[in-house]
């Protein structure tokens, strides 16, 4: 019997295939990805800038999206970009693959003011909050801020705390609030002892598994992009941290990132 029979179903919760890095050989790594039983990926949205050629390449490989405006992206012109966001999100609301809103967060070692960052990011969460949507973050040096405002807004569908990198007490705290943790190309490096000491201690239930792509690899990666293709070497790490098998790993994170996302 052939292994691809045996071949766990994967999605990539986090990829920005959309980036310029991958305009040479998108095709070719959909294909890669499918023999490796990864069947999509979930498309974030940066910025208005972004949107249109992120929204072809979600249509044309049949891609879950995202519609958000990221920390690192906004402009001085920040109240038209949300009412952009307002007007794209409205057009598409009854769309199967729209399925959240993000990337938004708060970044206080690479992002805009900050004043301005938490008013883009509370106008997002209220807008996932009005369309009941999870909502896809990123934070940076601002958990205690971000736990408060989620805190305080309370979506009912959550979301997921991407690129996590954090202790086991900061997960606990967006896990008693309904988040996930997106676990990505970190994990990988031998010294993300902090990152795995949580992964180890923390159910499945509140995890996913994202790449960043092109971005976040981890240190030993040969080529300097990353891909989804290192989703396997993440369930592997996270059944060994969990003394799970990768089987029962890959099941529970096909399931939670369709159950989150509604795929």
């Amino acid at each position: 019997m052939s292994k691809s029979v045996h071949c766990p179903k994967i999605i990539d919760s986090h990829a920005h295939i959309d980036f310029p890095e991958f305009d040479d050989d998108r095709a070719e790594l959909f294909k890669a990805m499918r023999a490796m039983g990864i069947n999509t990926a979930l498309i974030p949205g940066v910025s208005p800038s972004h949107w249109e050629n992120q929204l072809h390449i979600a249509a044309q490989y049949s891609c879950p999206y995202a519609l958000g405006i990221h920390p690192w992206f906004f402009s001085d012109n920040y109240s038209a970009e949300l009412s952009e966001l307002d007007k794209a999100v409205n057009q598409r609301s009854q769309e199967p693959k729209f399925v959240a809103i993000g990337e938004c967060g708060l970044d206080k070692l690479r992002g805009g003011d900050w004043e301005i960052q938490l008013k883009v990011l509370e106008h997002q969460l209220t807008l996932a909050k009005s369309l009941n949507l999870p909502v896809i973050l990123h934070v940076v040096k601002a958990h205690s801020e971000l736990i408060a405002l989620l805190k305080a807004v309370k979506l009912a569908r959550g979301g997921v705390i991407h690129g996590f990198y954090g202790s086991l007490e900061v997960a606990q705290e967006y896990v008693k609030l309904g988040y996930k943790l997106g676990i990505g190309g970190l994990i990988l490096n031998k010294d993300a002892k902090k990152l795995k000491a949580c992964v180890t201690n923390i159910s499945l239930n509140s995890l996913i598994i994202e790449t960043d792509s092109p971005a976040m690899g981890p240190k030993h990666l040969a080529e300097k992009r990353n891909t989804p293709l290192i989703l396997p070497s993440i369930i592997e790490e996270i059944a060994k941290l969990q003394k799970k098998s990768s089987v029962l790993v890959s099941e529970r994170m096909f399931e939670n990132v369709t159950q989150l996302f509604d795929l």
